[in-house]
């Protein structure tokens, strides 16, 4: 899923939950949920792979995920701390993910980067061969409605 879904519905979490303690918990586990469903993502290959002098437009490619999610969660939000606060956490698991390619020794790291691996291939379109159509109207249908929920 990419970040701008995570984000928003991070953001919608905390708008519908008043209880900050239990909002941004709750926008963490988001994460994992839609990382179960139907999802395409864009390739940071050059990332993955630790190619930092060819990974300029796969950083690129993250910073404009995360700026767009915020420009929306700014635009349509009551701009409440905790809301942004729940739409970083919902981002969390994706930056352990970079810190698993930073530091492939550190056992509790790669501990979560295998649970997190074992959520997005509960449905993955290329594995399972189902077409990568889905997982677009999938994010687009989240999207809309975090926003809505904002």
């Amino acid at each position: 899923m990419i970040l701008t879904a995570h984000i928003i519905t991070g953001a919608a979490v905390a708008a519908k939950i008043s209880n900050p303690i239990l909002a941004i918990p709750l926008a963490l586990l988001s994460h994992y949920f839609l990382d179960s469903l139907p999802q395409t993502e864009y390739t940071i290959e050059n990332i993955k792979k630790g190619r930092w002098n060819k990974s300029f437009f796969d950083f690129l490619k993250v910073f404009l995920d995360i700026f767009f999610g915020i420009l929306i969660v700014t635009l349509f939000s009551s701009n409440n701390p905790a809301i942004f606060i729940a739409a970083f956490s919902a981002m969390i698991p994706d930056g352990i993910t970079l810190l698993s390619i930073l530091f492939p020794q550190n056992k509790s790291i790669m501990q979560h980067q295998k649970l997190h691996k074992a959520v997005n291939d509960i449905y993955d379109s290329e594995t399972k061969r189902k077409p990568p159509i889905l997982g677009i109207l999938v994010q687009i249908i989240v999207v809309l409605a975090a926003i809505s929920l904002l």
